[in-house]
């Protein structure tokens, strides 16, 4: 595992690694549904996100919908199970999008990070912060590291004890941080939820 022979090397991280379960990422398919289920869960905690996703499928008897199958659900019919009209319109804005430009899982697995950024923030209602976590969970990305997650923000700011009341030299020493732990950024960031979780 190369990334905990990387990452050991920060002493502060290393206690966080040593008392966790080594980290897996994996690729998914279907990148339009897991942004889908991304909006739906924005804000919300996993219990509930849970419960919306499950009636979210229930509409489709249990099955993962097609982009089409989305886009022809009316907005109402989203608003009855719980989104907001908001992650309704959202949710409406990404299969369109996907639709309209042909996107597929092969095409998107093969841009880089940056490019999907790039990509996939054009869509109204996907910023930076949820194209981040899809890098991380759907495309497996080993080295993103996200300075938009409260989460983070707060785990680094208490075990690197960093003292900034200015917000952007306070961003500027956590990205700094964070760069030590490149190539794999994005094990840091597991560490450091499972870290602030736990506790």
């Amino acid at each position: 595992m190369e990334h905990i022979i990387h990452l050991s090397k920060d002493k502060k991280l290393k206690p966080l690694i040593e008392q966790q379960a080594s980290f897996v990422l994996s690729k998914r398919k279907k990148i339009y549904l897991q942004l889908c289920y991304a909006i739906l869960s924005q804000q919300l905690n996993t219990k509930v996100a849970k419960v919306l996703r499950k009636r979210f499928l229930d509409l489709y008897g249990g099955k993962e919908p097609t982009a089409k199958q989305i886009l022809e659900t009316p907005a109402s019919v989203f608003r009855s199970i719980g989104f907001s009209n908001a992650k309704a319109s959202y949710a409406h804005n990404v299969c369109k999008f996907f639709i309209d430009h042909k996107l597929t899982d092969a095409k998107l697995h093969k841009m880089n990070n940056e490019e999907l950024l790039s990509l996939l923030t054009q869509i109204k209602g996907v910023g930076k912060w949820t194209t981040e976590m899809l890098l991380m969970f759907t495309f497996g990305r080993e080295d993103v590291f996200s300075v938009d997650d409260l989460g983070l923000r707060q785990s680094i700011i208490k075990l690197y004890k960093i003292k900034e009341t200015n917000k952007k030299q306070l961003w500027e020493k956590i990205e700094k941080v964070a760069l030590k732990w490149s190539p794999y950024r994005t094990y840091a960031c597991l560490y450091l939820w499972g870290w602030k979780d736990g506790e």
